[in-house]
């Protein structure tokens, strides 16, 4: 697989993620730095609290990473923005 299908599948998985979204302003890859020791994903949460929601996306980034050259890259996700809506 290469890096940008990797962070295709990424963005692609992070959709099941009910209360977060890529961080993706002007396209998938400004969301996720690939590197062989560590996975970076910038999410932008859209609810609250965010440690379950943080769960969440590393159960669906992780297994997009088997078999892969990032398959034991440490996995970094950061909530760079708060959606207002996730006050409401």
């Amino acid at each position: 697989m290469t890096g940008a299908e990797a962070v295709e599948k990424i963005v692609g998985a992070l959709e099941a993620v009910d209360g977060l979204r890529p961080a993706t302003w002007l396209s998938a890859d400004s969301a996720v730095d690939l590197s062989p020791e560590v996975v970076q994903v910038r999410l932008i949460a859209t609810r609250l609290p965010i440690p379950p929601l943080l769960d969440r996306a590393a159960a669906v980034v992780r297994p997009v990473l088997v078999g892969t050259v990032w398959e034991n890259a440490r996995l970094r996700l950061v909530v760079t923005d708060l959606d207002g809506a996730a006050f409401a």
